[in-house]
């Protein structure tokens, strides 16, 4: 095996021109598509949560009432 170091100039170089060149290609309506769905994503999830937890705690109340 051979013992190649890569200097700390050409890792930041190359992660540099990596990262621009990704930059670069996005597009403004790719950001705006992404915020949007994480929104909507974000809304349902939380609107999910809030209905499960009120299902759970009438069924409960439900089944405490039974008894």
């Amino acid at each position: 095996m051979s013992d190649h170091q890569i200097a700390s100039g050409t890792k930041a170089g190359t992660v540099g021109g990596t990262l621009l060149s990704v930059v670069m290609n996005i597009d403004a309506g790719d950001i705006l598509r992404t915020v949007i769905l994480a929104t909507v994503g974000a809304i349902v999830s939380f609107s999910i949560s809030v209905l499960l937890k009120w299902l759970v705690r009438s069924s409960r109340r439900k089944r405490d009432s039974v008894k």
